[in-house]
């Protein structure tokens, strides 16, 4: 007897050009899971309305650089659904609906809420969209009744924070109608950016899916390295060097040891180190960066794949909010 397949959601928010964070930290397992599991991937515009909702003069073209970053990686619309959030209304309906029984207090004691109110202190994010951010994630995941989200251990919290709102939906309406979401970590855990923090766009420290070679091979050369190493001679400790980390995602399991005894025994110097590190992130990113510039030079086909997608979404999104409906005694349309 075979297994059946599990359903995947995932989305991105269109704020920017795509990184490196993203290719290692998403974009790598979405196109791993499409082959054996029904993939929803999302473009989640309503959700970049949290922080950018003062200026949306760019939102379309953001999304554009992400539909094109999907397709770039390798994620298949021949295997994967890949829509635009706001182009399934029934997304906005559930989070209405699952927002009438959400504690207050369950959002406000969500960890990223305060620690993005802090970091991005040049936002406004004192508003409502912002503070229920997660029970619109909620509504994403649990709208196409998904087994699996693709998350980094950065938004474990709200993955369990979506599995109390189902249980309380399922107490509150006597329906049984979604899975409990469960966790698929990414391989890379934290990709750390040129000044050691988390990789991000509101940071300035990343590295582009579209930078040039020039611009890659700049911005490792100028990367921060292990303070113990203040010169050539002094050795280091490669576990708490943001350089090394990257070593880890994208180096051979060989040059990763040669790297971490060069830098104890100051064997190497740093920029010996970033020299390996350069040559592999070239390798990788640089065929993605050509065919992101490939793809948003053809903007009918990705309108086309866009189009596609929601269509395939609706439908499911469509059935499930029938439940919904049913499980809440509202009338029908």
């Amino acid at each position: 007897m075979t297994n059946r397949r599990k359903r995947v959601l995932s989305g991105t928010q269109p704020t920017g050009r795509l990184h490196i964070g993203h290719l290692v930290g998403a974009l790598r397992n979405y196109v791993a899971l499409q082959a054996e599991n029904d993939c929803f991937y999302c473009i989640v515009d309503w959700h970049a309305l949290t922080s950018m909702y003062s200026d949306t003069s760019r939102l379309q073209d953001y999304v554009t650089e992400v539909a094109a970053g999907y397709l770039a990686s390798g994620v298949d619309p021949e295997k994967s659904v890949i829509f635009v959030q706001s182009d399934v209304k029934e997304h906005a309906e559930l989070h209405l609906l699952l927002s009438m029984m959400t504690p207050l207090g369950w959002l406000e004691r969500v960890p990223t809420y305060k620690e993005k109110k802090a970091q991005m202190k040049d936002k406004d994010l004192s508003n409502y969209g912002f503070l229920g951010y997660p029970v619109l994630q909620t509504a994403d995941i649990i709208i196409y009744k998904a087994n699996l989200v693709p998350v980094g251990e950065d938004q474990l919290y709200h993955l369990e924070l979506a599995r109390e709102i189902v249980r309380r939906f399922h107490h509150l309406t006597g329906s049984m109608i979604f899975p409990e979401p469960q966790a698929k970590l990414t391989v890379a855990k934290r990709v750390p950016g040129l000044d050691g923090r988390k990789m991000s766009k509101s940071y300035g420290n990343s590295i582009y899916l579209e930078d040039t070679e020039e611009e890659i091979t700049k911005k490792i050369s100028t990367m921060v390295t292990d303070t113990r190493r203040v010169r050539r001679t002094d050795p280091g400790e490669p576990e708490d060097c943001p350089v090394f980390a990257l070593h880890r995602i994208f180096s051979t399991e060989t040059e990763q040891a040669d790297c971490a005894a060069g830098c104890r025994s100051a064997g190497i110097g740093c920029f010996d180190c970033k020299k390996v590190l350069i040559r592999h992130v070239l390798e990788e990113v640089l065929p993605v960066g050509e065919r992101i510039r490939k793809l948003k030079e053809d903007g009918d086909y990705l309108k086309d794949v866009l189009n596609a997608g929601a269509g395939k979404a609706r439908e499911v999104a469509a059935a499930t909010m029938d439940e919904v409906r049913a499980a809440m005694n509202l009338k029908g349309r």
